[in-house]
């Protein structure tokens, strides 16, 4: 997806995967089209922000018709490269990591964890979920090509493994662990930090109780 040349905010990049898969579910049941208060409904999203979304790209709909599922299917697919293939690499194999790799992102065929690592020996040389895990020692040396990279290492080792990620020759990491890790400005992080969303949501229960939150 390039989103350099297209000039779309962030924030509405973000949102592209969530409508993609929303659509191919319309497709998969045979919808022919669908309005902006529908696909609202389905990803939470309101419609003043999906219309706006969509506006980045152009005529996408028709005013009182809606939006032709094949069609914004066919045009996100291209946008999103769901055409291409993106090989990852998963960076330690525990209960988290060993979760990814059984799962392997089977409903989104375009991404796919194709090699994993690990210090312990005991998963070393085993497949989980079909993908082989190497040791970490071996991680210059088996990347190979890949340019995405998934993190579930212990926070402690976390900075010292992006460092040799950056190295390889890595371009995005998605990073599991409570660590703030620190990279080059060539290298995109995305971090994710389990226990903090679930503080986020308990606090949010507390303090806006559904009825009273805006879309």
């Amino acid at each position: 997806m390039d989103l350099e040349h297209t000039k779309i905010p962030q924030a509405t990049a973000k949102r592209l995967p969530l409508y993609y898969r929303f659509l191919n579910n319309l497709h998969s049941q045979g919808k022919l089209r669908v309005s902006s208060k529908e696909l609202s409904d389905a990803v939470k999203v309101d419609s003043a922000t999906i219309r706006r979304d969509f506006s980045y790209f152009g005529a996408l709909g028709k005013k009182g018709y809606g939006y032709n599922v094949e069609y914004l299917l066919s045009f996100f697919r291209k946008t999103l490269d769901q055409d291409e293939t993106t090989s990852v690499a998963l960076i330690g194999v525990g209960n988290l990591g060993t979760a990814f790799l059984n799962y392997n992102f089977t409903k989104n065929n375009n991404t796919k964890i194709e090699i994993a690592f690990d210090a312990s020996r005991e998963r070393v040389g085993t497949e989980v979920g079909g993908v082989r895990v190497e040791h970490i020692d071996d991680l210059e040396e088996k990347m190979g090509d890949l340019t995405v990279a998934i993190l579930t290492v212990p926070a402690s080792e976390a900075q010292g493994i992006a460092d040799r990620l950056v190295e390889a020759g890595i371009s995005g990491i998605l990073n599991f662990t409570p660590a703030r890790i620190s990279v080059p400005s060539n290298v995109r992080v995305h971090h994710i930090d389990l226990a903090i969303e679930l503080q986020a949501l308990v606090y949010f229960l507390k303090h806006y109780p559904l009825d009273e939150m805006e879309e």
